[in-house]
């Protein structure tokens, strides 16, 4: 698949800024793969239109940016590694020395593009994560974690779990599971040819009686991109726990995913790749299409689409 077919234009207007000010009362853009209909609903109507088993990533989002005053700039913490230290990513990384402490993070070694091997004084303290086309304050940073966040690890929030409430959790059959946001998920395209892309794969887990549920359901919903990698890793044979690096492209084969709820993601990222594996290119364009005529809000904090 070449790159250039996830391109598409979006009104800088679109992007949405600040979360819905009640969590499902988020647009619901709801497209049917059997007969290609469209509706258009919130989120507190989901029950409405699946009845399935709602898998959801119980992730936690780590308080992961943290500035830096001389030189100016940020460190962003991705992953805690098993001896305690962290792959970050660093800004400006030219300007960084190895060995050199800025506030609370040493540099222990540059790892090429911005990646930085780091050691950090305590727990995270920094600041939410926001991605950097959100440009206005988040004046609850509550709104980037889930209402069922467990496991503290991400460096960015499952968006499409940021709609759900505890009200509309009462009215799904849920399970959980969990996989650890990372590089994978939020960096851009590095390649001309999306499948030669590079992975460096995330760390999940789920407990063994979720697995259970899953495999015997008549269908899954699973609720964001992170979501899917999980249940079709353990599809095909994947242990409970690990790391996984699985590239969902168009011609993907689904074994455990039947409906799908995502946001509306970036151009050239492997998260539009995936949703259009799930249901097909054209079919994507036409509803990305569609919710800009419509004016959905797109991105982290911006409206959903059920893929049924």
């Amino acid at each position: 698949m070449d790159a250039t077919e996830l391109d598409y234009d979006l009104p800088p207007e679109l992007i949405a800024q600040h979360p819905a000010e009640k969590r499902d009362a988020a647009r619901l853009l709801v497209y049917d793969r059997r007969d290609g209909s469209i509706q258009h609903a919130v989120v507190r109507e989901l029950p409405a239109f699946v009845d399935a088993l709602t898998v959801a990533n119980d992730t936690r989002v780590v308080p992961a940016r943290i500035p830096l005053e001389s030189p100016r700039g940020e460190v962003l913490l991705v992953e805690r590694l098993e001896d305690g230290t962290w792959e970050a990513l660093a800004r400006p990384s030219r300007r960084l020395r190895e060995g050199r402490r800025y506030g609370p993070v040493e540099m222990i070694r540059s790892l090429g593009e911005g990646r930085w091997l780091v050691r950090l004084e305590g727990e995270p303290a920094g600041n939410a994560p926001l991605p950097p086309y959100i440009h206005e304050p988040l004046g609850d940073p509550a709104r980037y974690q889930t209402v069922y966040a467990r496991e503290q690890g991400s460096a960015a929030a499952p968006t499409a779990g940021l709609h759900f409430t505890p009200e509309l959790l009462t009215q799904l059959d849920i399970a959980y599971v969990t996989l650890h946001v990372g590089l994978d998920t939020f960096r851009p395209l590095q390649t001309e040819r999306v499948e030669d892309h590079p992975l460096h794969g995330e760390r999940y887990s789920v407990e063994a009686e979720a697995w259970q549920r899953i495999e015997a359901a008549a269908e899954v919903l699973a609720v964001g991109t992170t979501t899917v990698r999980v249940l079709e890793t353990l599809a095909r044979g994947g242990a409970l726990s690990g790391r996984t690096d699985l590239f969902v492209t168009p011609g993907f084969e689904f074994r455990r995913v039947d409906h799908l709820l995502t946001n509306f993601h970036l151009p050239r990222s492997t998260l539009l790749a995936l949703v259009m594996a799930f249901a097909g290119v054209d079919e994507v364009r036409r509803l990305y299409e569609t919710a800009i005529e419509e004016r959905y809000r797109f991105y982290s904090f911006g409206d959903a689409m059920l893929l049924l």
